[in-house]
């Protein structure tokens, strides 16, 4: 060959090569240009054009990738998924066909991003002519970890570390499994706030896309969601999927129509000892009609479905909301909808798995099956028989906030003294067997009737002042609250039971404020109380401290009556009431109108071998009020447990013949000032006088 023909050689490659530059941009989306340019070649299993039917899931967040809205994708699903192949392989169709410009894409480990380069990338190109010849023809521009596109596009694949994320900037960064990378890549930072770092420069063109199975645990139990959509608070992908606008898949039942989350715990199956005969009747059900949807209909509905944002939902066939707003579009699917498993497969696994946690106390087989066969973070089975904020929060009862509710008998109320402020809880008793509670008022006592040299009001310190203790008389021991359809009728609060442990001097207070209580004729309505978690303790005891005692309690002269606790055994009976569900049979029943930290509260404790125990140092006010009140109900003064509700005392029986009924509006109780008598200083004073 001569020069010159050697020279025109070279010259018409470099022509061909760059006449991708001077085509007329295509307008397609990245879906679009999957079926348009991409063949699979996988023998056994699919080969043919790419279709968007069979995974119609991965039809919109792919097509966000080119938003010019949008920063960045995220998207939480399970495997078998097809989630690789639909977002981060057809980007790359979408970038060396239609929309030039370089994407880094990031595996979690150097071999991996190798095996990426040669399993996947690879085999795209060659069983994609239409791709494939894009490449520029040198060798230099097709090698392990970087190929060249004749419209000037660079793909790159990288591993994460602070080197691999420096450099110039790139307008699209791709992360896959995600949740398989470190959360800070060498004290700079996650893995994909890095990635969008690189493409900052590029404004409303860049893009950043992550993509993983959730494998990270819940940061905290007690966690009540704040939205429908939100996902448990986790670090990786679901921390990602939390900044996002949190897409959910919805599809419509085929007999009534109604849209619903393919969740794990709609599909239901006849038990059978055989694993696979079981996962064989596996249907379905539909939450709102309860009809059993077979796995040949769920094609027809993946047709179907569609990506609601948080906010949103379907109403008649027609989406309404207020959709949340994000610059993330982040979507999460469920293992349930995923294209290449069934749902008699996702059965048999979670039975074997089951079994194998049984059998080997190991969790590991049920761990994979929620994290990777349905995309969603697992919760360890010791950890599962934990209360959770949110099961009580789903059955709170609409009823008004600071009235007595239909049905409520009488109410009490206790007190947890804290450094620089006083909890107060407000029960209502109900007839049951045993008798149910409920909650009617909750508020702290913060400011003080004293104040500084400024005027302004100090806060409580019920360590350091008596006078901060006579609160409690006046909004706590003589409080009244309004009857529910009865406005003009108020009940007062039959006893009010407080805590007298604390601060050093705060017993000492709440010892002279019960004597004070005492001569103004309330010392029938306040009862003082004290936690003992000695395992052999009665459930509940009537004590008299003595100062003779060499303990903290050196304001006791055996003249003030305590209720002493077994705090274990009561807070195993409360426990046992916040499972319970049915009224009428000891249960502990919540108002809607309670903040999401009274639920949470309730559920800081667990139960150790040691007895209950606070391992998060959580408050736990609530959880505390909430004993004291069993506690106090139990106790002699009241005995709640013994009450004959059709033949009940005047303070127990309906409205109409209790004597803590009164009519009014505002509370008026003016308790009668009674001489108090010390029954056991006469007696010293009587046993002195026969010794003289």
């Amino acid at each position: 060959m001569t020069r010159r023909s050697t020279i025109s050689s070279h010259l018409s490659g470099l022509f061909l090569d760059l006449a991708d530059i001077f085509d007329p941009p295509l307008r397609l989306t990245v879906s679009e240009a999957a079926e348009r340019f991409r063949y699979l070649n996988n023998p056994g299993s699919y080969v043919g054009p790419w279709r968007n039917a069979e995974t119609p899931y991965l039809v919109e967040p792919a097509d966000c990738l080119t938003s010019r809205a949008l920063s960045g994708v995220v998207f939480v699903g399970p495997a078998q998924s097809g989630k690789t192949d639909g977002l981060i392989l057809n980007w790359i169709v979408h970038m060396a066909v239609v929309a030039a410009g370089d994407l880094i894409m990031y595996s979690p480990t150097m071999a991996m991003a190798k095996d990426f380069s040669i399993r996947r990338v690879a085999r795209m190109l060659r069983h994609s002519p239409a791709v494939g010849e894009r490449l520029l023809a040198e060798a230099s521009a097709d090698n392990l970890f970087d190929k060249q596109f004749r419209n000037g596009s660079m793909l790159s694949l990288s591993w994460p570390t602070a080197t691999q994320f420096a450099g110039r900037p790139v307008m699209r960064c791709a992360l896959t499994d995600y949740d398989r990378m470190d959360d800070d890549i060498e004290g700079e930072g996650s893995p994909f706030d890095l990635a969008v770092k690189r493409n900052t420069t590029f404004g409303s063109f860049g893009m950043t896309l992550a993509e993983s199975s959730p494998s990270r645990e819940i940061t905290n139990l007690q966690w009540i969601a704040g939205s429908p959509h939100e996902a448990p608070p986790c670090e990786g992908i679901l921390g990602l999927y939390n900044r996002g606008d949190r897409r959910r898949l919805y599809w419509p039942c085929p007999r009534c129509g109604t849209f619903f989350q393919p969740e794990f715990d709609t599909l239901v199956w006849e038990p059978a000892d055989n694993p696979t005969e079981a996962a064989a009747t596996a249907r379905m059900q539909c939450p709102s009609c309860a009809y059993r949807i077979a796995f040949r209909e769920r094609d027809g509905m993946l047709a179907k479905a569609v990506w609601l944002k948080d906010g949103e939902r379907i109403v008649d066939g027609r989406r309404v909301g207020t959709p949340r707003r994000a610059s993330i579009a982040s979507f999460w699917l469920l293992g349930t909808a995923a294209r290449f498993t069934t749902w008699a497969a996702l059965v048999e696994k979670y039975i074997l798995a089951e079994k194998d946690a049984e059998q080997t106390g190991s969790e590991e087989a049920l761990r994979t099956f929620w994290n990777t066969d349905i995309g969603k973070p697992y919760v360890p089975k010791r950890q599962q028989n934990q209360r959770l904020p949110e099961t009580l929060k789903s059955r709170a009862e609409f009823v008004a906030e600071k009235e007595v509710p239909e049905g409520v008998r009488f109410l009490v109320a206790t007190v947890d003294v804290q450094t620089n402020r006083f909890e107060v809880q407000v029960f209502g008793v109900l007839p049951g067997a045993p008798f149910d509670t409920i909650l009617v008022d909750a508020f702290p006592i913060i400011k003080s009737l004293r104040q500084d040299d400024d005027g302004d009001t100090l806060w409580v310190k019920p360590a350091a002042y008596l006078d901060d203790w006579f609160l409690l008389r006046d909004q706590v021991i003589q409080k009244s609250y309004p009857l529910a359809g009865r406005p003009w009728q108020r009940m007062r609060v039959k006893m009010v039971g407080c805590d007298s442990g604390g601060q050093d001097g705060a017993t000492a207070n709440a010892y002279e404020f019960w004597r004070r209580m005492r001569i103004e004729g309330l010392g029938g309505r306040l009862l003082l109380l004290k936690g003992e978690p000695i395992r052999t303790a009665p459930r509940w005891r009537i004590g008299y401290p003595d100062a003779q005692r060499k303990d903290k309690l050196t304001a006791a002269r055996g003249d003030v009556p305590v209720l002493f606790l077994n705090s274990n055994l009561m807070k195993d009976m409360l426990s046992g009431r916040l499972e319970n569900t049915e009224p009428g049979k000891g249960m502990f029943r919540v108002p809607a109108w309670l903040p999401d930290s009274y639920y949470a509260q309730l559920c800081a404790e667990v139960r150790t071998a040691k007895g209950w125990e606070n391992p998060g140092r959580r408050r736990n006010e609530a959880w505390d009020l909430a004993y004291y009140a069993l506690g106090l109900l139990i106790s002699s003064p009241i005995g709640a447990e013994k009450i004959d509700w059709t033949n009940p005392p005047g303070w127990a029986a309906p409205w109409d013949q209790n004597d803590l009924v009164f009519a009014g509006e505002t509370d008026s109780f003016a308790p009668e000032v009674k001489p108090a008598y010390d029954f056991r200083k006469l007696g010293r004073a009587l046993a002195g006088a026969e010794e003289r």
